[in-house]
């Protein structure tokens, strides 16, 4: 058997030492596993570039999606990026301390507040989310768009086991 990557000689050795176990899925997902790490030093280092860490692009991100006047209630930012109310109540104070959001008053619910991107926040995630960007496309030169669109559909499918779209 040729080795082609570290996965390869990682499940040939698997092969070796427990042939009475089925590793195919380590073909799979420790390519997923390892690919992870490198997109997220990747992206590390895009972000770290614009002076953002990878939490404070989620957040403001996630607010610039949600368009103009780039608002939402804590609530959905906490659905958004996955973290609890509380951590996000600090990454809310952390944010506004270096302006790049603000809380307002909800108009429709005086006891609530908004989360609103400013321009400062908006031009940063701009910036951040071009670099990454770039990365990315690099990253993704060596398979053909029909590859991209094969693969993007494949993870699709694994993802759905883990998540529920609303």
């Amino acid at each position: 058997m040729e080795i082609k990557d570290e996965v390869d000689r990682i499940i040939a050795a698997w092969q070796v030492e427990r042939p009475d176990l089925d590793v195919t899925p380590l073909a799979v997902l420790s390519r997923i596993s390892r690919l992870d790490r490198h997109l997220d030093k990747s992206r590390r280092a895009a972000f770290a570039a614009n002076h953002l860490e990878p939490w404070e692009f989620d957040v403001l991100s996630a607010l610039r999606r949600a368009g103009e006047p780039y608002t939402l209630s804590p609530g959905a930012l906490v659905t958004q990026t996955m973290v609890t109310s509380g951590t996000m109540t600090n990454r809310i104070d952390r944010l506004e301390g270096r302006a790049l959001v603000i809380r307002r008053p909800s108009p429709d619910d005086r006891r609530a507040v908004l989360v609103e991107l400013t321009d400062p926040g908006r031009e940063l995630v701009d910036s951040a989310f071009h670099a990454l960007l770039e990365i990315e496309h690099h990253v993704l030169e060596v398979l053909t768009d029909s590859d991209q669109h094969s693969l993007a559909d494949m993870l699709r499918s694994l993802t759905r086991q883990f998540e529920q779209l609303s």
